[in-house]
């Protein structure tokens, strides 16, 4: 079964500072129908304008993955970590039992990302942050684990989640599989580009909500650039 989202159909927000579009309930924007997807919970589309940002606020068992697609995002928590993640690459902050964060952009351009949320498999634990980068053409005609809960997914970032986040760019005509399960669901986006999906087109920005497939396969229409969650 996969539920396409067109991107036109998502709630949202414009703050001025922030342009916002969300794929499921968040802060203002209700759809009982879109509360989730398994253990995904949150996927924002975000556009932060230049020298502003997100300032320190609160979290705690949550599963937070940013994934930069333009421009860079710069991070400073109450652990005392920094770091600035460019685009193409991820940040993982996993809340725990209670973190406190801000967000900025402090680049001369609008920084773009996609902001994932994940409930973790339990709560409580001590809360950390972490970045690295995943460059493009390494992940050309294939899916790369960007961040998992599974210890064999060693070049991951670690996320405390029975959950994938993988990442792939695609040539036009290429096709990439991914083996889901049928009891497991995924969440599929492209950043850039269109795809399709057993017959279904999803265009640059829309939501796939997939599940009941065994073997997932993913075929660019065009280039493109996606993102997958696979999430119990």
């Amino acid at each position: 079964m996969i539920d396409l989202r067109p991107f036109s159909s998502l709630g949202g927000a414009d703050h001025g500072w922030l342009k916002a579009k969300h794929h499921f309930s968040f802060a203002n924007y209700m759809d009982p129908a879109r509360m989730g997807w398994g253990a995904l919970r949150v996927w924002n589309d975000d556009a932060i304008a230049p020298a502003t940002g997100f300032p320190p606020h609160p979290h705690a068992d949550m599963e937070i993955i940013t994934y930069v697609r333009e421009g860079a995002i710069s991070h400073q928590d109450s652990l005392g970590n920094k770091g600035r993640t460019e685009a193409g690459d991820v940040q993982v902050m996993s809340a725990g039992e209670g973190i406190v964060h801000g967000e900025y952009n402090r680049e001369s351009d609008a920084t773009t990302l996609f902001q994932i949320w994940i409930q973790p498999r339990g709560r409580g634990g001590a809360p950390r942050w972490g970045a690295r980068p995943f460059p493009k053409d390494d992940r050309s005609g294939r899916l790369v684990t960007l961040a998992s809960g599974y210890a064999e997914d060693t070049d991951a970032l670690e996320i405390r989640a029975d959950a994938r986040v993988l990442g792939a760019t695609l040539k036009a005509g290429e096709s990439v599989d991914y083996a889901l399960g049928v009891e497991r669901k995924a969440y599929l986006v492209p950043a850039v580009g269109a795809v399709t999906i057993d017959g279904v087109r999803v265009g640059a920005r829309d939501g796939a909500a997939i599940s009941g497939v065994e073997t997932l396969r993913v075929t660019a229409n065009e280039d493109a650039e996606i993102v997958l969650v696979d999430v119990a």
